[in-house]
C-alpha cells in the first residue's frame, strides 16, 4: 500500500478548471471534500477499499460536480473580475480525475 501511495504522491498537482472541463463532459470527474486528504481518497479507490469509499459517498464527501458547481466554474473562469483562474488539486485514479478546490486567495 505504501508503494500506491508513493506513486500517487508523484501524480498529485494542480490544474485549471478548462484543463478538467473534458473529463467533467465524459463524466470522470469526483470532487472530494476539502476536509478528506485527497490521498487517503485516491489510494481508497485506487485499492477498492469499499467501506470507505462507501462511507464518503453516504456522507456525500465524494461526489459528481453538480451543474449549479460547473456552471459556477465556467462563470469564474471567464469572469473578467477574476485575477486568477479556478484552480484544483487533482490526482488521476483510473478512470476518474479527483478533484478538490484550491480556496480563492
Amino acid at each position: 500500500m505504501s508503494d500506491l501511495r508513493a506513486e500517487l504522491t508523484k501524480i498529485l498537482d494542480e490544474a485549471e478548471w478548462e484543463w478538467l472541463i473534458p473529463h467533467v463532459q465524459r463524466d470522470a470527474v469526483i470532487l472530494v471534500a476539502p476536509e478528506l486528504n485527497l490521498l487517503d481518497v485516491g489510494v481508497a479507490i485506487a485499492s477498492d477499499h469499499i467501506p470507505s469509499v462507501q462511507q464518503w459517498i453516504e456522507q456525500q464527501l465524494i461526489t459528481k460536480p453538480t451543474t449549479v458547481q460547473v456552471g459556477e466554474w465556467n462563470s469564474d473562469a471567464f469572469s473578467e473580475l477574476r485575477q486568477r483562474t479556478k484552480r484544483f488539486n487533482t490526482l488521476i485514479v483510473q478512470p476518474y480525475v479527483l478533484v478538490q478546490e484550491i480556496a480563492a486567495v
